[in-house]
């Protein structure tokens, strides 16, 4: 079966790893790039066209395109990522849901519609994983963990079993949250934290033990 044709939504530098994602596991066949970046326009982004802006939306569904991915990142702020998740669908666009061939996600687990696991990452039995998320590079969410809409686990993170991450949140690189705590919404782990204790709505923490940096 031919896979369906796909617009990578953002062209920033993760647009790459969603487009490789794509390409090795066949989900989809990326076609274009669209970025609000002038400057990008006319270029391509690893041999996919950057056509123009998030305009050419409604064009590409009357060409065809049926499918969408997102290919911003999230560094700290996942709002750039949820916008254009929700103006895609409100365009008539379906969300792929990309899981690369090196990740393991186990069979007992539920991924939602528009999800990236990036090479090498693990999502073990009974996790749920929302809609929007990105669970990157070498990240794994552990048994029985509950992860919200819009959400950046980033390279190397850890959710240790039965923790709960709220809508937006961000878990930094190499960071260890330890079983059973609550990451609330919108709130930021930084890269290399031991989470020990819940993590209020909103709330930066950084350190070994994680401490709150600022509201």
């Amino acid at each position: 079966m031919t896979p369906p044709s796909c617009v990578i939504v953002g062209g920033g530098g993760h647009a790459r790893v969603v487009i490789d994602t794509l390409r090795a596991s066949g989900d989809a066949s990326p076609y274009a790039v669209l970025d609000r970046n002038a400057q990008l326009w006319g270029k391509d982004v690893d041999g996919v066209p950057v056509l123009g802006g998030d305009d050419l939306l409604r064009e590409l569904l009357g060409r065809g395109v049926t499918r969408f991915a997102i290919g911003v990142g999230g560094v700290g702020d996942n709002g750039p990522r949820r916008r254009l998740f929700d103006l895609a669908l409100a365009q008539g666009f379906r969300p792929v849901t990309a899981k690369h061939p090196t990740a393991v996600c186990s069979p007992a687990a539920e991924v939602g519609d528009g999800s990236l696991l990036a090479p090498l990452a693990i999502v073990n039995a009974g996790a749920t994983v929302g809609r929007n998320v990105i669970v990157n590079s070498g990240a794994i969410v552990e048994h029985d963990c509950l992860v919200g809409d819009h959400v950046h686990l980033a390279t190397g993170a850890t959710l240790a079993a039965t923790v709960r991450v709220g809508t937006g949140a961000h878990v930094g690189a190499g960071a260890t949250v330890r079983q059973g705590l609550t990451i609330g919404e919108g709130a930021i782990v930084g890269a290399g934290a031991v989470v020990v204790a819940d993590v209020a709505p909103g709330v930066i923490v950084v350190g070994v033990p994680a401490r709150e940096l600022r509201r």
